[in-house]
């Protein structure tokens, strides 16, 4: 390697999750929870826990049977399934490539470039819409039910394309001229294979990164909900039987999902795209992840049916919203003052670096307020499940462990960058997340 290519792209020194063998573990566990919340929570297993059928012994019982039986293991391999995952991924890749879109320039890179990324996640939604708004119109909601019924299929089809892509992606990052990410150069393989090698991988002006970031699994994650909708109603004589609970959970994911490809030009500036490499880390929670453990609720309601009633409807509304009030507003005050605006006339603090730090309005109460309305929302979308298992409320618990783990990593990442000025900030703003908590 030259000099040049050694001071822009650095060897890294500094592990995250633990190095190698904590990169070994995510690699290993993600498929493996993946896996567990269907089979230990399914229609096929006897429901969730706790039940009569499913305690501790029997969950252990099934596990040991399973894995030792080879007819198991065959089948989380499902041809159609493997096919249709890979029909969805193709008809992302056209649409993206088909569908017009502004170009917009994203952050400047340590080489001096901006990339330039197509802005069509939405578009590409509503296309995905339509198809399967009409093609439950014109056939009924048994049409739609595949996705239910090839669910573990699905997974596996997912994981495979996880793999191949952090594979193919670790592999390319060894050519001439690949800007390296800070985090993903350490010349181990495991540990650069799941952090990430090279920072912006892409196929001319196709940037793998951003592209799985908003297509094929945000966008997968409502089309599940559509298909457990329509499996519940199926089973209960048409959608006008459909519980509150479900046309809630549906409701809260897609409104989440539409806003975030909606303001896909936000992304650029997140770490995932600015700092972190392409690697099975974020492939696997992209493609996989994403799509099959946080649509667990709806799966959860196409089998068991959950009437929430007025009163309890209009609460799990009303935590929905304030959850989405705190999101939306606080990442409004953080825009306006990222690009010169201060419309409420916030109090900051000026840095060393020139820059400036809020330290009123939601920005006052705590460092990232952000993540306080995530989780409020998160809460809201399990609130429908009712309390019969813990098993559905899954997706805040690990919300609250990952956005921890992101605000410790800016924590890190911001001492480093502002010195003594950010000890300064910490006193001004002390709590993290949870204003006087956390």
């Amino acid at each position: 390697m030259s000099s040049k290519a050694t001071v822009l792209n650095p060897r890294t020194t500094k592990y995250e999750f633990l190095g190698p063998p904590g990169a070994f573990f995510v690699s290993f566990t993600v498929p493996i929870v993946t896996y567990a919340l269907y089979f230990g929570c399914s229609e096929a297993s006897g429901g969730c826990p706790p039940t009569a059928a499913l305690t501790l012994a029997t969950l252990q019982d099934r596990v040991a049977a399973a894995v030792g039986d080879v007819n198991w293991w065959k089948g989380l391999w499902d041809n159609e399934a493997a096919l249709l995952y890979l029909g969805w991924y193709a008809f992302c890749v056209a649409a993206w490539a088909i569908l017009p879109g502004d170009w917009v320039e994203g952050t400047t890179l340590r080489n001096g470039k901006k990339l330039q990324y197509k802005i069509n996640a939405f578009s590409t939604f509503l296309l995905a819409m339509g198809i399967v708004s009409g093609l439950i119109y014109r056939d009924g909601p048994q049409a739609f039910t595949f996705i239910y019924e090839k669910w573990v299929g699905l997974i596996t089809a997912s994981l495979v394309m996880s793999f191949v892509q952090a594979t193919l992606c670790y592999i390319a990052s060894f050519r001439s001229g690949s800007l390296l990410a800070l985090g993903g150069n350490s010349g181990n393989f495991l540990y650069d294979w799941f952090i990430g090698r090279e920072l912006n991988p892409s196929i001319g002006s196709f940037d793998i990164k951003t592209f799985n970031e908003l297509r094929p699994g945000l966008i997968l994650w409502v089309l599940i909900d559509i298909s457990m909708v329509c499996e519940q109603a199926v089973r209960r004589g048409g959608f006008h039987n459909v519980t509150d609970s479900m046309w809630l959970v549906l409701a809260f994911q897609t409104w989440y999902v539409m806003d975030g490809l909606y303001n896909e030009p936000a992304l650029f500036t997140t770490m995932d795209v600015t700092t972190d490499g392409f690697g099975f880390m974020l492939s696997v929670g992209d493609l996989t992840w994403v799509p099959f453990t946080y649509s667990l609720q709806a799966r959860y309601l196409a089998f068991n049916h959950v009437e929430l009633g007025l009163y309890g409807t209009l609460g799990v509304i009303a935590t929905n919203l304030l959850g989405y009030y705190i999101f939306r507003t606080a990442n409004g005050e953080k825009n306006d003052f990222r690009n010169g605006k201060n419309p409420k006339n916030l109090k900051f603090m000026n840095t060393k670096r020139g820059t400036k730090l809020l330290i009123s309005g939601w920005w006052g109460l705590c460092q990232h307020p952000n993540y306080l309305g995530d989780l409020t929302m998160a809460l809201a979308w399990c609130l429908p499940t009712g309390f019969s298992t813990p098993i559905t409320y899954f997706y805040p618990a690990y919300f609250l462990v990952l956005l921890v783990h992101r605000q410790m990593r800016d924590d890190e990442a911001c001492e480093e960058k502002y010195g003594e000025d950010w000890k300064k900030y910490k006193k001004l703003v002390p709590s993290k997340i949870f204003p006087g908590i956390y």
